[in-house]
């Protein structure tokens, strides 16, 4: 059973910056799309970033493009988020999710999730 762990969550002001961290408790196969999600209370989990663990390719959403940067270490089975330049609005618990083969930003096409992170964003 594959088990992901995130951690790096906290409290930040406005303009500062955080990195979140997801752990697999196994190699992910070579197909595997690992993205990040966030949810604020009420409303639909929302896509954030992806990378593919086979050649490292990402897409990010608009709201986080140029701000945020999602990468992997296969020797540690982790992917980051670092959030730059952070804003209110990005408050929310943010999720890591992987999932095979393509890309999606539809959080039903990700099978496995971790227990996800708070990031709080003074303003």
């Amino acid at each position: 059973q594959v088990q992901l762990v995130e951690s790096g969550g906290g409290l930040v002001q406005a303009g500062g910056s955080l990195s979140l961290s997801c752990t697999t408790s196994v190699l992910p196969f070579s197909s595997a799309v690992t993205g990040w999600f966030r949810q604020v209370a009420g409303k639909e989990r929302e896509f954030v970033a992806a990378i593919r663990w086979s050649g490292g390719s990402t897409s990010y959403a608009e709201s986080v493009k140029g701000r945020f940067t999602i990468s992997r270490d296969n020797t540690k089975n982790t992917v980051y988020l670092q959030m730059n330049g952070l804003k209110f609005e990005d408050t929310a618990v943010y999720y890591c999710a992987m999932k095979r083969f393509a890309y999606s930003i539809s959080e039903r096409d990700y099978g496995y999730w971790g227990q996800g992170t708070q990031v709080t964003v003074s303003s």
